[in-house]
């Protein structure tokens, strides 16, 4: 192949993932992790990115973890606390990645010009068998792909490889909700399972009937996942490693926690807003979020000062202004124009998940 093809299939490959690089998962490498390390969750995000779904009789933990692959530091680990040896029909337990319309933009699903894509991931499970997995249509869930993987050697990290044809039906939005879905089963029951390997209407599609091996029915098994790409084109290429600090910059266009420190963090821009007793101010996210945000503030940890002197913040509250602002309003226990407001310990969390 000549240089200038070379160059050519750099420069695709690096606009096809559009906002997000060639790579269209976000937080493939699972180095970022602001809410923790460590989750027993049933419907909820734990690291970056990351949905945890647990619908059964049994318990799993999710963690970020330093067993990985060589060229990675970290992984994300499944542990299964409590085995469900009987799932239900309806039950299930998943690992999944909701990705934003903007970014599915390249792939023209929907379209007589749908694109082949490549997932790609390295996995590493303390049993063997056939597992399964699913790619759906985000909120629309009305098309959908099942696939399967292999685990050939226990406690052995193996990189697998799926090609998904496009799909040239059904309603793909390329806006700023979820509109594409791309999951791991780690139990699901017969209802939500259809045959691998094609597109169609079937709703609620977990897994593949071909997977017959389920983790969660394995008491204190394990399974790791790293170095998840999804990419357009008919073969996987090497794993597009970004920097932390590129990696948690997209992180944050849907979760971040305001900056702080083990002292204190000093709100700007706090001012007195009236004659009453109240004061307001707002500033900008450190990175835009997809929308407005849901915000947490955890007042224990807050107060108003002003110059050498802390008092009780009374009340405090804020919210998402816009996509790029929040705001900030307080009310002290005195009135003074010099106050300002001060947190601690990572308090505020803007939450703009999908």
């Amino acid at each position: 192949m000549s240089r200038a093809r070379d160059l050519a299939d750099l420069g695709g490959s690096a606009d096809a993932g559009g906002i997000t690089g060639k790579n269209l998962i976000i937080n493939g490498s699972m180095i970022c992790s602001q809410r923790g390390t460590s989750f027993t969750v049933t419907n909820e995000y734990g690291l970056d990115r990351w949905f945890c779904r647990e619908n059964t009789d049994g318990a799993l933990t999710f963690s970020q973890d330093s067993e990985s692959p060589a060229g990675f530091s970290k992984s994300q680990k499944v542990n299964v606390d409590t085995a469900d040896t009987s799932l239900g029909i309806s039950q299930f337990a998943y690992l999944a990645q909701r990705i934003e319309g903007y970014v599915i933009e390249p792939l023209a699903f929907g379209s007589s010009d749908a694109k082949t894509i490549t997932l790609s991931f390295y996995v590493r499970c303390s049993i063997t068998g056939k597992f399964g997995g699913a790619v759906y249509n985000g909120s629309n869930n009305n098309r959908s792909y099942a696939f399967t993987y292999d685990v050939n050697s226990a406690d052995t990290w193996e990189r697998k490889t799926i090609t998904i044809t496009g799909d040239t039906t059904g309603t793909w939005n390329i806006d700023n909700t979820q509109e594409m879905t791309v999951l791991w089963s780690l139990g699901s029951g017969s209802s939500v399972k259809k045959a691998e390997g094609s597109w169609d209407a079937t709703a609620s599609v977990l897994s593949a009937t071909e997977a017959d091996t389920e983790l969660l029915e394995n008491a204190s098994a394990t399974w790791y996942i790293t170095g998840v790409q999804l990419e357009v084109g008919e073969q996987a290429t090497p794993f597009e490693h970004r920097s932390f600090g590129d990696e948690l910059a997209r992180c944050q266009r849907y979760f971040q926690i305001i900056p702080s420190n083990s002292a204190a963090y000093s709100f700007p821009l706090v001012r007195h807003r009236s004659a009453t007793n109240s004061y307001s101010g707002s500033s900008y996210y450190p990175v835009t979020m997809r929308t407005n945000a849901t915000m947490t503030l955890d007042t224990s940890g807050s107060w108003i000062h002003k110059p050498n002197t802390r008092q009780d913040t009374g009340s405090a509250t804020v919210v998402s202004s816009s996509p790029s602002v929040f705001t900030v309003v307080a009310t002290p226990s005195t009135n003074d124009s010099t106050q300002y407001l001060a947190f601690s310990n990572n308090n505020v969390e803007a939450d703009a998940e999908l």
